[in-house]
């Protein structure tokens, strides 16, 4: 026969690991490699979610951010820039070796800088606008971000993928 006491402690103990998401929800995001570049978009994907141990899915976030880089070495300077956001309404539960996929569409507007923008106009200008980035150490990486709040859990799980805009 199971003592109380171990109970107690093996409830303790479970309550411990959803709070840390330790054998919980797992998120995985399945978006495609490339989309076409365009001043305005949307993404489309799902996010995956297993889990070892039931769990309550309260939301979920995804949000498209541009990483925006300048500078080179040791005077580099690095920024989010958030392109666009959806949120997700959960309220349900996932159960252990259950798989479920959320479809989502995420619409962005890009950010330019005034490099980008003299690029744009092509000619001289546009030259002008090329050369200057060169010089500033102008870059740009994008990616898809899902945030899911699990009603137990402290730390939420989330997954980030780089995504090519061409």
């Amino acid at each position: 026969m199971v003592s109380l006491t171990k109970l107690t402690i093996m409830g303790f103990l479970k309550k411990i690991k959803n709070k840390l998401g330790i054998g919980g929800v797992k998120v995985r995001l399945n978006i495609p490699g490339e989309v076409p570049k365009q001043d305005e978009g949307e993404i489309e994907g799902k996010i995956v979610l297993t889990t070892k141990s039931e769990q309550e899915i309260v939301n979920m976030v995804v949000k498209v951010v541009e990483e925006y880089s300048t500078g080179r070495g040791g005077e580099q300077s690095t920024s989010d820039i958030e392109l666009g956001e959806i949120e997700i309404d959960g309220g349900f539960a996932i159960k252990p070796g259950e798989t479920k996929e959320v479809p989502f569409t995420v619409p962005y507007r890009l950010v330019k800088s005034s490099n980008d923008e003299l690029k744009e106009k092509g000619g001289a200008l546009g030259a002008l606008g090329k050369v200057s980035a060169f010089a500033s150490g102008e870059k740009s990486k994008y990616f898809v971000e899902a945030d899911v709040d699990v009603k137990s859990a402290a730390l939420d799980p989330s997954d980030k993928q780089m995504i090519k805009l061409v």
